[in-house]
């Protein structure tokens, strides 16, 4: 059984996000999960590891109270704490020569302070708030990068001649489900368009606001958490077309998905000309409903012929009044089997097989 020391940036209960779906299906595995503190003042990190997995245990890293290296004596002592907090741990679970998987460069400064047999690094998204040295040499370092888009793929390349295209996934056997019943924020008629993921601050809903506004009669949904700050939330809380869910479990994501007649995909403005495709897109097509995206001047458009892209508010009302009379028979097919070609049964299956011939499993 091959040990496996993680280094996430999110925590194993925050969402099934990418990591976790990607290395809960590594067989013949035992791993250890770490994750980030949620504050200075978090003291999860004393508790016992939790057991998240049969094969997984999930700690919580101490907390850091100095992340600026240019502060170097603090910094280094900070990092030396980390490091000797991830091999007792180790230690105590008898691992011995673990695979190291990382997520993010902020770890790159435990790497002097851990024993690994090999390294693993799993990119999906742009660093830019972080030193660039910092992802250049985990990158340089890892025995296999994994990279979420052809974008990321060729800005590490310099950096990484081992680099494998993994692109994000879908849980598809529940998004393609018929679920059983919908359930309903409030009484809707007319048509429901609807928005599913989480309202970062600085997601771009002027689209919708613009939408919502023209067409009284459409109805609009947005289901996520709201972190606080994004500026179009408040206009958008006064239409009496916009519902707001702030959150519900996961089972009960596709149920809200079954009562919209279109799917919405907004950006953020913190990810201009992004090409990662995000886990939102998979769980659309899955569903087989029609989506509309808006996207950045010039991007490549993803699916094409099943995904309507607009550049403008205007386009995309235009596009969300043909997404709603278009024949569904077999578009809605084709937008299923780009959902179940990106199954992460499928993605873990991939990464088995890579790491196994690289022997690093």
């Amino acid at each position: 059984m091959k040990a496996i020391i993680c280094l996430s940036n999110e925590s194993w209960q925050s969402s099934p996000g990418r990591t976790r779906q990607l290395i809960s299906r590594l067989r013949d595995t035992k791993i250890l999960y770490f994750s980030p503190a949620s504050s200075p003042r978090d003291r999860r990190w004393r508790e016992a590891g939790r057991k998240v997995r049969p094969n997984v245990t999930e700690f919580v890293l101490p907390p850091l109270l100095i992340r600026d290296e240019r502060l170097s004596p603090l910094f280094r002592i900070g990092q030396q704490k980390l490091g000797r907090f991830i091999r007792e741990q180790a230690q105590r679970q008898r691992m011995t020569a673990p695979l190291l998987w990382v997520t993010s460069p902020t770890y790159v400064h435990l790497l002097d302070h851990l024993e690994y047999s090999g390294l693993v690094y799993d990119c999906d998204r742009v660093w830019d708030e972080l030193p660039g040295p910092w992802e250049g040499t985990l990158a340089h370092t890892a025995d296999i990068v994994f990279a979420a888009s052809p974008g990321l793929r060729d800005r590490l390349a310099p950096c990484s001649s081992n680099i494998a295209l993994l692109p994000n996934g879908v849980h598809f056997p529940l998004f393609s489900r018929h679920p059983v019943c919908a359930r309903r924020s409030r009484s809707f008629s007319g048509p429901v368009l609807g928005w599913i993921g989480t309202i970062h601050a600085d997601l771009d809903l002027s689209p919708l606001l613009y939408a919502a506004r023209l067409r009284p009669d459409w109805n609009f949904l947005l289901l996520g958490q709201q972190v606080p700050g994004n500026p179009w939330l408040p206009a958008l809380r006064k239409l009496d077309n916009v519902a707001l869910v702030d959150r519900c479990t996961l089972p009960e994501v596709p149920d809200y998905m079954d009562r919209c007649d279109i799917l919405l995909n907004f950006l953020r403005d913190s990810q201009p000309y992004s090409d990662v495709i995000p886990v939102r897109l998979y769980e659309y097509l899955s569903t087989g409903k029609p989506i509309v995206s808006m996207l950045w001047p010039e991007q490549v458009e993803h699916y094409p012929d099943v995904i309507y892209g607009a550049k403008t508010s205007a386009e995309l009302v235009r596009l969300c009044h043909q997404a709603l009379s278009e024949d569904r028979g077999w578009v809605s097919s084709r937008r299923r089997d780009y959902g179940a070609a990106a199954a992460w049964s499928i993605r873990g299956e991939e990464v088995q097989h890579i790491l196994t011939t690289a022997g690093l499993l």
